[in-house]
């Protein structure tokens, strides 16, 4: 296993140093999947609170935003894209989040983190009609990058 990046020698704590590595375009993706009882996709869309598919893809696209604030030690990235996706299964919500940058370092914990919270959304539209959703499988399932011209 190598080195954790962002503890030193000591057990202390850093910002990894990223000002000497070149800039280059990022991409990630990462999913996850909201499983819960049929009956509750078919309600999805009528609850009370408005349509929590909108709703939840409009709380990634703002977690990616946000990254830097929510996870110590990130970097604050210029995002030049971010989506996140979700579609209706027989019994769970699918959720796919991508983002993209240009910059010296990655975006994978903004994909991370906007696909949870995309999934935390649609857990609190749906929680008063289904007490057995389960948040489950969030993973990161790519991550590019490319020099730039």
């Amino acid at each position: 296993m190598s080195e954790l990046s962002h503890v030193d020698e000591a057990g202390g704590i850093h910002m990894v140093d990223v000002g000497s590595k070149p800039v280059t375009r990022r991409r990630a993706v990462a999913r996850a999947t909201v499983q819960m009882a049929a009956e509750t996709v078919t309600r999805l869309r009528q609850l009370p609170k408005g349509d929590a598919l909108v709703t939840a893809q409009l709380a990634g696209i703002m977690a990616a935003k946000r990254t830097h604030e929510l996870i110590p030690l990130c970097h604050p990235l210029p995002l030049s894209a971010a989506d996140v996706r979700l579609v209706l299964g027989d019994a769970t919500v699918e959720i796919e989040a991508s983002v993209e940058t240009t910059a010296q370092t990655g975006v994978e914990m903004e994909a991370l983190v906007a696909a949870s919270v995309a999934a935390l959304t649609v857990y609190d539209m749906a929680k008063a009609v289904d007490k057995e959703m389960v948040v489950t499988d969030v993973t990161l399932v790519s991550k590019t990058k490319e020099s730039v011209s």
